[in-house]
């Protein structure tokens, strides 16, 4: 089981952290990512960290988005930074290891002012 928090709304080029608690799964082993899904359209990767740590971004949010692990907790972190009105969205965690992959309910993100 995925549980997302810290989704809200925020000004624009405000901050949000986002976390994703896992239960369920040995945690340690797999892949973490952020998805998000805005009205209308489809749902897309923004951010993805290995088992080992390594992390991968979407051009559009490199330089403004951190994706981290605390393997102790279980638990994965969105940091968001200099957020723009076009980050609005439902930001979906996602785990996944061989075949097996998970998703939480979802958060909502919206930057307006």
């Amino acid at each position: 089981q995925l549980v997302e928090s810290g989704g809200g709304l925020v000004q624009p080029g405000g901050s949000l952290r986002l976390s994703c608690g896992a239960s369920g799964i040995s945690f340690s082993l797999y892949a973490m990512a952020w998805y998000r899904q805005a009205p209308g359209k489809q749902r897309d990767l923004v951010a993805s960290i290995t088992s080992t740590g390594n992390t991968n971004y979407v051009d559009s949010v490199k330089g403004r988005f951190t994706i981290s692990r605390d393997n102790a907790k279980n638990t994965v972190y969105l940091q968001m930074s200099s957020l723009k009105p076009e980050d609005t969205a439902v930001y979906y965690c996602n785990a996944r290891r061989l075949i097996a992959t998970f998703w939480g309910q979802g958060t909502q993100v919206t930057v307006s002012s």
